[in-house]
């Protein structure tokens, strides 16, 4: 941060302390699974797809497959932003893998075999933290899809074995944030993407130092606060997600 740089003050939480997170399950009528996440202001829709055919990499596997995709909406920003329809478009390619390898990692693929999973995340309205927001609605679109097939009887045993989160953190000045709203993240100094399971475990981590580096200590520090901060955001998630909404 240059010392001309105001710090951005928050607003109504400390610095370890997340967005308020906010889900409904069963919002698209269409998708076997769906929910809608709001994260402060943050806000994804994410659906899930079964295709019963398997990815091509995958055939005659034991497995099946679980792809995700991302997108943001045009006035999900301050500004318009053009259609994403370029298939090169680096920085969304990079969080699609991001989101397919958390998303893979939370389920036992055993129970889809022959079959993909294509679980959609898209952008409604952007304030920092799309893609660790994208995670935490993928995560409620696989339980309410899941949970469907378990009602129906299309399935016996739960196919979600870990419970999957994600939550940035930062320095922004000296400060230890986690959650990054759009103002913090522009002006921090460090900034991290943590996604691992409710109970401590790591799957991820992306990011590093923006302007200078920083010390291993200031890192260490950083990932300690973003697993606890994924464990308090999936305890809250959890307890939403046990509302059935739309079956």
């Amino acid at each position: 941060m240059t010392p001309s740089t105001k710090t951005p003050v928050r607003q109504d939480r400390d610095a370890l302390t997340p967005r308020a997170v906010h889900v409904v399950r069963g919002v698209n009528p269409h998708a076997p699974g769906s929910a809608h996440l709001k994260m402060g202001r943050t806000e994804i829709l994410a659906t899930v797809t079964l295709e019963d055919k398997p990815a091509p990499h995958m055939r005659g596997s034991k497995e099946g497959w679980l792809t995700a995709e991302y997108a943001m909406l045009p006035r999900a920003t301050s500004d318009r932003q053009a259609r994403e329809r370029n298939l090169q478009n680096g920085r969304r390619h990079e969080i699609q893998r991001l989101l397919g390898r958390a998303l893979r990692a939370s389920m036992d693929l055993r129970h889809f075999r022959n079959q993909t999973l294509y679980v959609d995340c898209d952008v409604l309205v952007a304030d920092g933290g799309t893609r660790v927001a994208s995670v935490l609605a993928g995560h409620a679109a696989l339980h309410d899809f899941c949970d469907r097939l378990i009602h129906s009887g299309k399935l016996s045993e739960w196919p979600v074995v870990h419970n999957v989160g994600a939550i940035s953190v930062g320095l922004v000045g000296e400060e230890l944030r986690v959650d990054l709203d759009y103002a913090e993240d522009k002006v921090a100094r460090a900034d991290l993407n943590v996604i691992a399971t409710s109970d401590g475990k790591l799957i991820e981590v992306q990011g590093g130092a923006e302007l200078g580096p920083i010390t291993v200590d200031e890192y260490t520090r950083l990932l300690n606060a973003g697993v606890t901060a994924v464990g308090d955001v999936m305890q809250e998630l959890s307890r939403q997600l046990a509302v059935i909404q739309g079956i």
